[in-house]
């Protein structure tokens, strides 16, 4: 007699014999990174030959359309719907990558060859995000065949291609797709949890906002015997400019830049307790680097950070004996949705006009993802958070928002679903670096906690 119990055993049963992992193995085999121009058909085909015949084969009626921008990948959408009257959710996932960088994995390793070590899966997109999405249509295909080909609920999906590069494209295809893409709820896997043995909850993302410091001051390098001295170096006024907008120990200067009322009492209150790290680089975590008297959690969940990801000056690979003509540093901010993103520029041009850095210019100043939540106290999250523990008899952590970006917004936004992002990876997963993996421990975890929220939805009780 099909149930709960079964369909969970149905699902661990097919992981426990390594098909998930061959399954997985032939989805990385695909070099579907939307980064690099040459591989623009693999992109295409991991749609049209991975994805859309095993959802037909679950009963979806599925389309893949062009991107709405072009020179990026497509988007597929598909649905399987049972009646008006049953709770609706719609699900996410993107099926790019980033570059597969083959020469930076160690030895052994390769980005488009699955392979296992420990318990650990290696391959680029194990967890970002081909390993997310496959076990959440796993699960959903265990439930299928255990209640007989039906689901008790409407599922619709979106399946991305251009996510790793800002997800151009898809804030466009939901607005001109918003009545067909109605739902209840958005339910869907990306990202890390807090840390590796512990199921999360994100309700939303931090955006990210990028921009340029520039100073240039003269259209050539001159001899730094000859100058060195007495011409102004644009590498140290632009170091200066730096200092003065983050502190020695990563305290946010610009104070314009930081969440409006602070981390609120309600994002306080569901942080307490949370725990940050998981895997090598938690040792590279410093208590002191970052906001004052915060929690590690409150900073990267319920706070805002400035990173420097890149600062050129010169020739670094050939220095030459010159005074360089001038400096440049791409700059980052991760923000939450208590803080205001068309302020940080205007902000940023007094606070360096107010210290003597009238030289240093701003520009390229633009969001790449913006900032999205969902109250953690949304009925769609509690009623998760309690399937979720009842599959793995364990507590789940709910945090705010997850610390990297999502194109969470464009759904609230067009569709006013509530986000419940249940991530399956950890933070020291690498996964936009070399040797990316997926660790297998909290897959399987990821496989039974979706099966009995696949289950859950075709029974009485969903806040719908």
């Amino acid at each position: 007699m099909a149930s709960r119990d079964t369909a969970l055993a149905r699902a661990l049963a097919y992981f426990d014999s390594n098909r998930f992992r061959d399954h997985l193995a032939e989805l990385v085999a695909i070099p579907s990174t939307s980064q690099d121009p040459g591989h623009a058909a693999d992109v295409d085909r991991y749609l049209s030959d991975a994805i859309q015949p095993w959802l037909e084969r679950m009963g979806f009626s599925v389309e893949i359309h062009p991107n709405p921008v072009s020179g990026f990948g497509p988007i597929l959408f598909a649905e399987r719907l049972e009646g008006p009257d049953r709770p609706t959710v719609l699900t996410y996932g993107h099926g790019d990558t980033v570059r597969g960088l083959p020469e930076q994995w160690r030895e052994g390793l390769s980005p488009w060859v699955l392979t296992e070590e420990g318990d650990h899966w290696y391959g680029r997109g194990s967890a970002d995000n081909k390993g997310q999405h496959a076990l959440n249509l796993t699960a959903l295909e265990a439930v299928l065949t255990e209640r007989g080909g039906a689901l008790g609920f409407n599922l619709k999906l979106i399946l991305e291609t251009s996510e790793e590069r800002g997800s151009i494209g898809l804030r466009e295809f939901v607005a001109a797709q918003a009545d067909r893409l109605g739902a209840d709820v958005l339910i869907a896997s990306d990202g890390p949890r807090v840390m590796p043995e512990v199921p999360t909850i994100a309700t939303g993302t931090r955006g990210t906002y990028h921009f340029d410091l520039t100073v240039d001051l003269r259209p050539g390098g001159v001899h730094s015997g000859h100058w060195g001295g007495l011409t102004p170096d644009p590498a140290v006024i632009l170091s200066h400019a730096i200092g003065c907008i983050m502190d020695r120990n990563g305290k946010i200067l610009v104070r314009d830049w930081l969440p409006r009322n602070g981390v609120s009492a309600a994002v306080r209150a569901v942080l307490d307790g949370c725990p940050v790290g998981g895997g090598r680089e938690s040792a590279s975590i410093d208590p002191d680097w970052g906001e004052p008297g915060l929690t590690p959690a409150e900073k990267i969940y319920g706070w805002n950070s400035f990173i420097v990801l890149s600062m050129i000056s010169g020739r670094p690979e050939n220095p030459v004996n010159a005074v360089a003509p001038n400096a440049r540093a791409h700059c980052q901010i991760r923000y939450t949705v208590d803080s205001d993103p068309d302020s940080f520029e205007p902000a940023l041009r007094a606070w360096l006009d107010e210290r003597g850095f009238p030289e240093v210019s701003i520009e390229n100043a633009y969001v790449r993802m913006a900032a999205s939540r969902t109250d953690p106290g949304h009925p769609w999250v509690g009623w998760t958070v309690g399937s979720m523990e009842q599959s793995l008899g364990k507590r789940v952590q709910v945090i705010p928002n997850s610390s990297g970006g999502l194109p969470g917004d464009l759904f609230v936004d067009f569709l006013g679903v509530p986000l419940v992002w249940i991530p399956h990876s950890y933070n020291g997963c690498k996964q936009h670096g070399p040797d990316e993996h997926l660790l297998i421990g909290p897959a399987r975890e990821g496989l039974a906690a979706f099966t009995g929220i696949w289950w859950d939805l075709g029974e009485p009780g969903t806040p719908a």
